[in-house]
């Protein structure tokens, strides 16, 4: 996979999270320990994201 491929995935895997994220803080149940690992995991993905977009330019 090139890097502009793999940037793409995890582009999609950031708004992936995100919308997750958003079902789960609007179910009535809300679990804060789910919230708390997707948004660890959206994290996580942002940061690999940053350092490739900026090792790419």
């Amino acid at each position: 996979m090139t890097t502009e491929g793999y940037i793409a995935a995890l582009e999609r895997r950031h708004q992936e999270l995100d919308r997750k994220i958003q079902i789960e803080m609007q179910n009535r149940q809300v679990d804060d320990l789910m919230i708390s690992a997707l948004k660890r995991k959206k994290l996580e993905v942002k940061d690999e994201l940053s350092k490739l977009q900026s090792a790419a330019q």
